[in-house]
């Protein structure tokens, strides 16, 4: 009986890790995804935001009480630690400047957005690369490499699953951030590989999820191009030299 417990308890580990995946798929009902802050231009519900990062934390942290050997089956630690920072930095680092190209592709500048907005959308990329990187990168990857699948294809795979479950590909969003969540994947998957630990690609996962925020102002889904404030204000004003026939400052000086 104890020689089973061990397949037992990852069996239970990888169930735990299905349910991480489909709390991940129910993001938007919490508030909790990428594009919601696109989706009527309030603010997302605290509460149920905190809600999604409990019911993930809770997960996680019983996959890592669960499972008899997550760091040997599912990399979830730092692995080498040298080579994760080194290879976590420069995934931040490339992150970020993918991030920065986005948001001049877009808007031609940096879109800074609110200050006071700041604290929610870091922490809201913390949480959200931690579930993300213990159920793709570890759990996902891990099981299909110890099923005997080529490294190489898990690591597609797992990517695949990872951007469909993020629902970026959904009509009307944007498909360069889906091809940013694809590259995530496997730029994840790959530094989690070297590395032997998921926190590699954690760092780079929550780096870039909060440079995409400070550079376009949107947590990961723009508005079509027109939407935005500042775009509509613009289409409001006369163009630059113009004057307003009528208006309250010409009255003035006409005095």
């Amino acid at each position: 009986m104890d020689a089973w417990l061990p397949t037992l308890r990852t069996l239970i580990a990888a169930g735990l890790a299905l349910l991480l995946i489909m709390l991940r798929l129910e993001a938007s009902r919490f508030s909790a995804a990428e594009y919601d802050d696109a989706l009527n231009g309030q603010a997302p519900s605290l509460r149920r935001r905190i809600a999604w990062y409990a019911i993930g934390l809770v997960i996680v942290t019983a996959i890592f009480i669960v499972h008899p050997s997550p760091q040997n089956d599912f990399a979830l630690g730092a692995g080498d630690r040298p080579a994760a920072i080194l290879y976590g930095f420069l995934y931040a680092a490339i992150g970020t400047a993918t991030a920065l190209g986005i948001a001049f592709y877009r808007y031609r500048r940096l879109r800074f957005p609110d200050v006071w907005s700041y604290p929610g959308a870091l922490l809201n990329a913390v949480v959200t690369a931690i579930v993300d990187e213990v159920a793709f990168r570890g759990a996902v990857l891990g099981l299909l490499l110890l099923t005997g699948v080529n490294p190489t294809a898990a690591n597609l795979i797992q990517a695949i699953l990872y951007a469909l479950a993020t629902r970026l590909g959904a009509p009307g969003r944007n498909r360069w951030l889906l091809l940013m969540a694809l590259l995530i994947g496997v730029a994840g998957g790959w530094v989690t590989a070297v590395t032997g630990g998921i926190a590699a690609a954690f760092l780079g996962h929550a780096v870039t999820r909060f440079a995409v925020f400070l550079s376009t102002g949107h947590a990961g889904q723009f508005l079509p191009r027109g939407r935005e404030v500042e775009e509509i204000e613009a289409r409001r004003r006369p163009p630059q030299g113009w004057r307003v026939i009528g208006s309250r400052e010409s009255a003035s000086r006409d005095r």
